[in-house]
């Protein structure tokens, strides 16, 4: 059938965006954010996402949690968990000045794990925190320390003890969410977890959507809204 003339020109722009101009071109800019050619570059197949395609998507998906009938998203940045892990609540206690992460729905926890992106989602409507690895690896350290971390920024910022047995605990396993098929789609995973989850919505892709989704992100990058 012949292609939608709106599709074939999100094409050609995601091809441009690839091919032509320089790599330190910027090509999008928001949430504190510059995202250059470089950048974009590594949602070609088979590229290593980098911290900014990273935050500047989890930044998206924040935009869009602020519309009717979506949940309240709250998204850390790639660097908050390393920093954590390393140094305690103390350590991050201003990343959330002026925010109370606990009037949201959902936070979102990208993290990078030297060569490896995995995510964390606290729901905080269920009291849950789950790890989701796209290799299959095991995350109930990760877990327990993000669950110190908010007992602690509860009682700090509002003063109010977590009850932490009311809280539930879950690597996610191999058979509860798609697992990758390469080495390198891991940050593309990261980010449609987050995308399928701040939507309430099952996660049901498989790693052959993955070259899809690899263009989508770049034109929803560049245009600053999600398809």
């Amino acid at each position: 059938s012949p292609l939608n003339p709106l599709f074939q020109a999100m094409e050609s722009e995601i091809s441009a965006a690839f091919d032509s101009g320089e790599p330190e071109d910027i090509l999008s800019r928001a949430f504190k954010l510059t995202v250059t050619r470089e950048d974009i570059c590594t949602l070609q197949p088979l590229g290593w996402l980098n911290d900014r395609i990273m935050n500047f998507y989890m930044g998206l998906l924040v935009e869009r949690s602020k519309k009717e009938g979506y949940p309240a998203v709250y998204a850390f940045n790639t660097f908050f968990y390393s920093k954590l892990s390393s140094t305690s609540h103390k350590g991050v206690k201003k990343w959330t000045k002026g925010v109370d992460i606990f009037e949201h729905d959902v936070i979102l926890v990208p993290i990078h794990l030297r060569i490896h992106w995995t995510l964390l989602v606290v729901d905080l409507r269920e009291k849950t925190i789950k790890y989701f690895d796209s290799l299959g690896q095991k995350g109930d350290h990760i877990c327990e320390t993000v669950l110190k971390y908010l007992e602690e920024e509860s009682r700090e910022k509002r003063n109010i003890e977590l009850t932490a047995s009311e809280w539930t605990l879950h690597s996610m396993g191999t058979e509860e969410i798609p697992q990758q098929n390469n080495r390198n789609d891991c940050g593309v995973f990261v980010c449609k977890f987050a995308d399928f989850i701040s939507r309430d919505k099952p996660i049901i892709f498989t790693p052959e959507h993955m070259p899809y989704f690899r263009r989508k992100m770049v034109w929803e990058i560049i245009h600053q809204q999600l398809l």
